[in-house]
């Protein structure tokens, strides 16, 4: 049999090729002559340089920048095998899980540090710019990001705005005088994990404000912010896309980078599969088994396991998602191409036991899915 292993990364717990790794151990117990053909996937959020280092062969960089309050983080970006090309991930400058739980607050939260690394991108000679966006600690609508690359957000008297997206709803004018040129001879592609406008029931702050700390007022005070921001930003750059699928990625950063950089946005699970030549990869295989550290409705909505079951159905084969945990919505994904969803954890345990054997719970699952296909196969007629 040829099995297909292309899994996210099992947030805070196992990254894609980890997953994967683990993936082929649990198969091999089961069919221990299977050809196993692993593809470490993401979907913009975290892992997605690590995803793409692996598919072409690219180089990891680090650099100190701002993280999302302030303090010095080590991010780290990439370079691509064509040599031209830089892949960086919000996640690793302005992710979540650089912000303690006690001190998570989207109202301060900044995304200057991903604008950081876009900017030493620039310096290194790279023109040609990949940004996942997804995994963010932020809800500043890429305010952040713009001030790092000379963007100025102005209060009524002239003053420049604090960090975070509470702030912009003082924001009376924006200044781009002082604006990167370099940005105009740059091709951005943001790898953008989910659909969402910048505000509304279903955008930014409603939808991602309370993962990141955020209580029923502070969304919609955050929700208000980022509306005046859009009118403000709109007068500014001449630009319209508060609306626009994926505007309210990354707490508003896929709206920033579409007012203020050449930025296109595209699902981020769609580049990478692209990368790794996922579609020819996947062709005459038997079964393709994905996962992520959590399914739920989100997954539905365009993350890495619909990517991958959406390819593979053009090729006929059948979709496992094999996650670490199934919340409400994770049937959602039946009707985007996954076949059987499937938990790793057999049995009642903490998230921190869970997250701690991760790699032997997918191993361990892996197996059982192996089992369950053996056993289909006897029943056929």
């Amino acid at each position: 049999m040829r099995f297909v292993v292309a899994p996210d990364s099992y947030k805070g717990s196992l990254s894609a090729l980890a997953a994967a790794e683990a993936m082929e151990r649990g198969i091999k117990r089961v069919f221990p002559e299977a050809e196993v053909v692993k593809v470490p996937i993401a979907d913009g959020g975290e892992g997605t340089v690590e995803a793409l280092l692996v598919a072409t062969g690219g180089r990891r960089l680090e650099k100190v920048v701002r993280g999302p309050l302030g303090e010095s983080v080590r991010a780290h970006f990439g370079v691509l095998g064509d040599g031209v090309t830089a892949v960086i991930e919000m996640a690793a400058a302005s992710g979540l899980p650089l912000v303690p739980k006690e001190r998570r607050d989207p109202r301060i939260t900044t995304t200057y540090g991903t604008g950081e690394l876009v900017r030493e991108a620039l310096d290194q000679g790279l023109r040609k710019l990949v940004v996942g966006i997804g995994g963010s600690a932020t809800n500043d609508g890429g305010t952040g990001l713009a001030r790092a690359l000379g963007v100025r957000f102005l209060d009524q008297a002239g003053q420049d705005l604090p960090e975070g997206g509470a702030a912009l709803a003082r924001l009376a004018r924006i200044d781009l005088a002082g604006q990167d040129p370099r940005l105009e001879e740059a091709q951005i592609l943001v790898a953008c994990d989910v659909d969402n406008p910048l505000t509304g029931e279903k955008g930014a702050s409603a939808v991602y404000g309370p993962q990141k700390g955020a209580t029923p007022e502070m969304v919609r005070e955050l929700d208000l912010a980022l509306g005046h921001y859009a009118k403000v930003a709109k007068a500014a750059t001449s630009r319209d896309v508060a609306d626009l699928p994926g505007a309210g990625a990354a707490g508003g950063l896929g709206a920033g980078l579409l007012f203020f950089t050449p930025a296109r946005l595209r699902p981020g699970v769609e580049i990478v599969l692209e990368a790794t030549r996922f579609d020819q990869l996947v062709e005459g295989a038997d079964l393709v088994i994905t996962g992520e550290g959590r399914t739920d409705f989100q997954t539905a909505m365009g993350k890495a396991p619909v990517g991958v079951a959406e390819q593979a159905k053009r090729h006929g084969v059948k979709v496992v998602c094999l996650s670490g945990g199934l919340g409400d919505g994770a049937d959602d994904v039946l009707a985007r191409g996954v076949d059987a969803v499937a938990s790793v954890v057999p049995e009642p345990m903490s998230l921190e036991a869970c997250m701690a054997r991760g790699a032997a719970l997918v191993e361990a699952g892996a197996a059982r899915v192996c089992r369950l296909v053996k056993v289909g196969r006897a029943l056929r007629p």
